[in-house]
């Protein structure tokens, strides 16, 4: 085996990558069995794709057919023109001889291709991982298992729902500040973006707020990556074992009658057809069970559990967030541990005990696709989904990359626990007191944030008024429980420090009681240091000592009483160290 490689190697020392990558091409043309393709030559393929430099007709066509094949599409060649071909729809990619792009349209079934700005762009731009994305959402959606006349039918079905969301979406609602941000996380449909040739149905409904983010309250890494989370969904048709009533035409009057809610009336739903509609989560959410029970309820629809991963809430926090799967630790019957940084380089350490989310009530699951039947569905199910982003934008603010344990160093400590499906607890020692204090968070819906603060005699009425706003502007726990403390601190006065010149009296008098006084076997009185060596027999006196010394008790100097010395003469540390008080006592576990 060693001499044939060597062989190898010597063979094609000399050849180019071009030379090699053609040998491969034909070796992968004539597989001995066309029904199962060799995987390990596939990926050598891909591999080779990846790494050769586009700069040529023919590169470019077999990056194209690279990627079309992946997709599951096929690939055709005329001329300059390559055809990536689906059954619904595909897309012509008009090529000059350097092997740059001159054109590219998309054309779906029975239409006019149309010329696509987006593709052409990523593909001047060379940027293949990005086109082969978008190519797959379009493949997705396009995508209808069936025959020919049940693929025609749901398509057309799903063109008349983008229609009816379009229409939807258009409709007079609650005024808005700005209009796109609040338009996503708002409107009655989202940021809906409409199906076009070359563009999926698809709708924008939840953005992280950063009005509040952008006064350097938190670490510019942490602020810029929060403000790139975009909730999305993609709407697409798909069959189902059970068949349902789907529309085959706008089922929107015209001109459109709206309800006191001020949504349109929707006509009854004509035909029943072997599928459904879905809303294919961009990424998929984390979900509690009582939230996937309330999807059932608005449309009807059950979502297979088979279809369903349960487990307790905080670790599907914890995996699906993309700065988190480097560093993921079992959270099952454990406490979650994870650290916060602040400006100032103070540090939070937040606590989600395991017993407490771990009961079937807080467990949830990820949901990636919601089926639905009717347009009316749409801004429910979005409303709802809003809620539940909105509680794990908060969980998630405690959350960071770094899981450490119990004794890690950190300025405060905090511990966070479900209330109920929509509230959640904070509780920690308050400032200079050993009395604990707690935050009630509760998110009535996707737009009210109410905290309740109790353990603080504050006296301010206003209080908890202005920590639901900080805590809704900034979608952050570690910022609005920083501001608490810190206001914390102002009002709560910090235990009284002795004056030097009690604090020279009060070493005198320490110094005085380090004089052991003792009386010997004969009631002579015996002086010894603190630091001295004691007599053997000091703490084995006879019964008849006792006696004497009771009797000469008037002889014994004064009993000073200078302040106790503390029982924890050392600083705290270890595992306990931040459940220490400022006085150095241990204070009640939270």
């Amino acid at each position: 085996m060693k001499s044939i490689i060597s062989d190898l190697h010597l063979k094609f020392a000399e050849k180019t990558w071009k030379e090699t990558f053609q040998l491969v091409r034909r070796c992968m043309d004539k597989p001995k069995d066309a029904s199962r393709p060799c995987v390990p030559l596939l990926r050598s393929l891909e591999r080779l794709q990846e790494v050769v430099n586009v700069s040529s007709l023919n590169t470019m066509r077999s990056r194209l057919e690279m990627i079309a094949k992946q997709q599951g599409m096929g690939f055709h060649i005329t001329e300059a023109t390559c055809y990536l071909t689906a059954d619904m729809f595909y897309l012509e990619v008009v090529l000059l001889l350097c092997g740059e792009v001159e054109e590219v349209k998309v054309a779906p079934h029975g239409g006019s291709p149309v010329p696509s700005e987006s593709f052409l762009r990523l593909l001047r731009l060379k940027q293949f991982t990005e086109f082969a994305m978008k190519l797959a959402d379009l493949f997705t959606q396009y995508n209808i298992p069936g025959d020919n006349d049940q693929k025609l039918k749901l398509f057309a079905s799903l063109q008349f729902l983008g229609k009816d969301l379009e229409q939807i979406s258009l409709l007079p609602c609650v005024p808005i500040d700005s209009a796109q941000g609040d338009m996503i996380n708002n409107g009655r449909v989202g940021c809906l973006i409409a199906g076009k040739a070359d563009c999926p149905l698809s709708i924008q409904f939840y953005s992280t707020p950063t009005d509040g983010m952008k006064t350097s309250d938190l670490q510019e890494e942490e602020m810029t990556d929060r403000e790139m989370v975009v909730q999305a969904a993609m709407v697409t048709v798909d069959v189902s074992d059970v068949p349902h009533k789907l529309q085959t035409a706008s089922v929107i009057q015209q001109p459109p009658q709206l309800d006191p809610q001020g949504y349109p009336v929707l006509l009854p739903l004509s035909e029943m057809l072997p599928a459904c509609f879905h809303l294919k989560l961009q990424p998929a959410i984390p979900m509690m069970c009582s939230f996937v029970d309330k999807l059932r309820q608005i449309t009807g629809v059950v979502i297979p559990d088979v279809d369903l991963q349960w487990a307790a809430f905080p670790k599907l926090l914890r995996s699906s967030s993309p700065s988190a799967k480097i560093h993921m630790e079992t959270l099952d019957e454990q406490d979650a541990i994870f650290t916060a940084p602040l400006p100032g380089s103070v540090m939070h350490s937040y606590i989600l005990p395991g017993a407490a989310w771990e009961v079937p009530a807080q467990r949830g699951a990820v949901v990636d696709s919601i089926p639905f039947t009717h347009s009316s569905h749409v801004p429910a199910l979005l409303e709802l989904l809003r809620h539940q982003c909105v509680i794990n934008t908060l969980l998630r603010s405690c959350m960071t990359s770094q899981c450490t344990g119990t004794g890690s160093e950190c300025d405060q400590h905090f511990e966070v626990r479900p209330e109920s499906d929509i509230s959640f607890s904070v509780t920690f020692q308050g400032p200079h007191t050993d009395s604990l204090v707690v935050l009630l968070v509760n998110v009535s819906d996707s737009h009210q944030i109410t905290c309740t603060l109790f353990g603080a005699e504050i006296g301010d009425p206003s209080m908890d008024e202005n920590l639901s706003t900080i805590m809704k502007k900034s979608m952050s726990i570690p910022l609005a429980l920083r501001t608490l403390y810190l206001k914390l601190e102002e009002i709560t006065p910090a235990p009284l420090s002795a004056s030097p010149e009690a604090t020279t009296e009060a070493e005198k008098d320490h110094s005085a009681s380090t004089t052991t006084a003792a009386t010997d076997t004969n009631g002579a009185l015996t002086t010894f240091s603190q630091n001295a060596a004691l007599p053997e027999d000091y703490f084995s006196l006879s019964g008849s000592a006792c006696d004497a010394n009771s009797d000469k008790s008037e002889l014994l100097p004064e009993i000073n009483t200078s302040p106790a010395v503390s029982p924890y003469p050392f600083a705290p540390g270890g595992v306990f160290s931040h459940w220490m008080t400022n006085n150095g006592h241990l204070s009640e576990l939270i």
